[in-house]
């Protein structure tokens, strides 16, 4: 159920979009829970789940190394989704790059939901579970290789198939993060959506933007202050199924 004030404002982002054709989105967590996929941070997020070790702690680079079956229990437990489907705001994104408007999606999951709604233009910032590789000679291996093995997968060349996300302590892919603040930087409208700007350096790309009109659709207040023409507090597929 959507606030009262929010029409107004749903309106006003509609008028945005419809003018503009340099969009691009930057979103996080928020954009997922929709699809059943829990944010680290709510309520009932990871963070106040209860596991043996803090859930930080447990996608970390050390804990990885140090306890891997512990690490791939986890992972495939908490971290893998497959049955989740894309929701309104990724068929939306979709479909508006598709017109020629949204010119790129810069999202901080690792879902894929994105890609699997025909969105092209995809920065994964925090990687993907959908590809995984030997750490010793590097063959890929799907998804589906990490969720119907026990324990520590392994290739056929004895090296750990690791996933492509990107842990706690270890650095953002330098390539993809140069072309997420290109994009930024040259956009016109930047949309950020369901997330609270928490995790650096993802939340630190917005101040790269120098367009027009700076938007921010999330359900509760940015951790970051943000100087946006719009922002809009509620779920983030339920605005992009009015415009």
């Amino acid at each position: 159920m959507l606030h009262e004030d929010s029409g107004e404002k749903i309106e006003e982002l509609k008028r945005i979009t419809a003018k503009s054709s340099n969009i691009v989105f930057f979103g996080g967590a928020g954009v997922s829970t929709e699809s059943g996929i829990p944010d680290f941070r709510s309520v009932d997020g990871l963070y106040n789940q209860k596991y043996k070790y803090p859930p930080e702690v447990m996608v970390s680079h050390s804990f990885y190394c140090s306890h891997p079956k512990e690490f791939f229990d986890f992972y495939r437990n908490k971290m893998i989704a497959l049955e989740a489907k894309p929701n309104a705001a990724h068929r939306k994104l979709a479909q508006l790059e598709k017109d020629g408007k949204v010119k790129a999606v810069i999202t901080q999951n690792i879902d894929g939901l994105h890609y699997a709604a025909g969105s092209k233009e995809v920065m994964e910032l925090h990687g993907s579970v959908h590809r995984n590789y030997c750490e010793k000679c590097h063959k890929f291996y799907p998804v589906e290789y990490i969720v119907e093995t026990e324990g520590v997968p392994k290739c056929d060349c004895g090296g750990t198939v690791k996933p492509d996300v990107v842990l706690y302590e270890e650095g953002l892919d330098y390539e993809t993060m140069e072309k997420a603040a290109a994009y930024i930087r040259n956009a016109e409208v930047l949309i950020i959506g369901g997330t609270s700007l928490a995790v650096y350096p993802a939340a630190g790309f917005i101040d790269y933007f120098r367009g027009k009109h700076l938007i921010v659709i999330n359900m509760d207040k940015t951790n970051k202050e943000v100087n946006a023409d719009l922002i809009i507090n509620e779920k983030i597929g339920e605005v992009f199924e009015k415009i």
